[in-house]
């Protein structure tokens, strides 16, 4: 299989049908699980396990949307460089030191209203980078696609970082 889209014989894409990649995931688990091939040889045994890994990757990579765009820069020959790569615009970097501010005040303040409006706030900034990645991966202009793709990045770290002050908070 040349990709992960093509394992689940779906259409490659931004846009999925999550239920038609659920069906098409445990159809292929179906065929490939370790357990239907409890009597089969060591190598028949190795074979399905490493089917049934790479069927696992490929669902994980795919469900989540992160992950995917990740991915179609990857086919599309889009090096993200999220190591080397930290540049942003100015005012996305505004937005995000603000939100570190108010996350830090309403961790030292253990105020859950701040922290569920910072959440609200996250949420939306979120839907709309998804909706300018599929927009950007639609149009074919995948560089864009993987700028957008790296500051989805960095939201997904901060709301994992709201998340761990709700945790404390509550504990």
């Amino acid at each position: 299989m040349d990709n992960h889209f093509a394992l689940f014989q779906m259409p490659v894409g931004f846009d999925i049908d999550i239920e038609q990649l659920d069906a098409a995931f445990r159809e292929l688990q179906g065929r490939v699980h370790p357990d239907r091939f409890v009597s089969a040889s060591d190598a028949e045994k190795r074979v399905a396990m490493q089917w049934a890994t790479r069927a696992n990757e490929a669902y994980q990579t795919l469900k989540n949307p992160l992950k995917r765009a990740a991915y179609l820069c990857e086919l599309n020959g889009v090096d993200l460089g999220v190591e080397s790569n930290t540049a942003m615009p100015p005012a996305f970097l505004m937005q995000q030191m603000e939100w570190r501010e108010a996350l830090d005040e309403a961790r030292d303040a253990r105020d859950v209203g701040a922290l569920e409006t910072l959440e609200r706030e996250l949420a939306g900034v979120r839907r709309e980078r998804l909706t300018q990645i599929s927009d950007l991966f639609g149009s074919g202009h995948y560089e864009a696609a993987g700028a957008q793709v790296r500051q989805l990045m960095f939201l997904e770290k901060f709301g994992e970082d709201v998340g761990r002050v709700f945790e404390s908070i509550e504990a």
